[in-house]
């Protein structure tokens, strides 16, 4: 699986998705800028010794990633979505994008690709979950169906 962060601010939250990152073997996509140094301590610590165990890329822009990627099948988490994460059917090599912390995706991205916008269900009076605890939720549905590959 790919799990792309754009333009992610928070260093531990990134550092706890690449470990989420390595030991699912997804490949992690880093979409610019970012909100925070690739040698930030926190970021570090957070993602402990896995970052031997992963893949991770670097883009100046989303279109970029998805000009890499023509025939990439790509979701869109934000709360903004009308279907459920678990209302899809994923493959091997999808890939889930995340937004920003603070803002979540850009609303020209939501807008481009509605039918491909997910949510987790939420209570009535909650903004968002973090988003390590997200990125969590959604890959691990995604590997569920598809048997958890290379995963014991």
């Amino acid at each position: 699986m790919n799990i792309v962060l754009v333009e992610p601010e928070i260093p531990q939250n990134t550092g706890n998705i690449a470990r989420t990152c390595a030991v699912t073997g997804s490949t992690l996509h880093l979409v610019k800028p970012l909100g925070f140094s690739v040698d930030d301590k926190h970021l570090k610590r957070a993602g402990l010794d896995y970052w031997h165990l992963l893949d991770i890329y670097y883009y100046d822009s989303f279109q970029e990633l998805q000009g890499k990627y023509p025939d990439g099948k790509f979701y869109y988490a934000t709360t903004k979505a009308g279907n459920y994460y678990t209302d899809m059917r994923y493959g091997l090599g999808d890939f889930l994008v995340f937004g920003k912390e603070t803002k979540g995706l850009p609303r020209e991205i939501i807008d481009a690709y509605p039918d491909q916008c997910i949510r987790i269900p939420m209570a009535n009076n909650a903004r968002s979950m973090n988003l390590a605890n997200s990125v969590a939720v959604i890959l691990y549905e995604a590997l569920r169906q598809n048997g958890f590959p290379g995963m014991k």
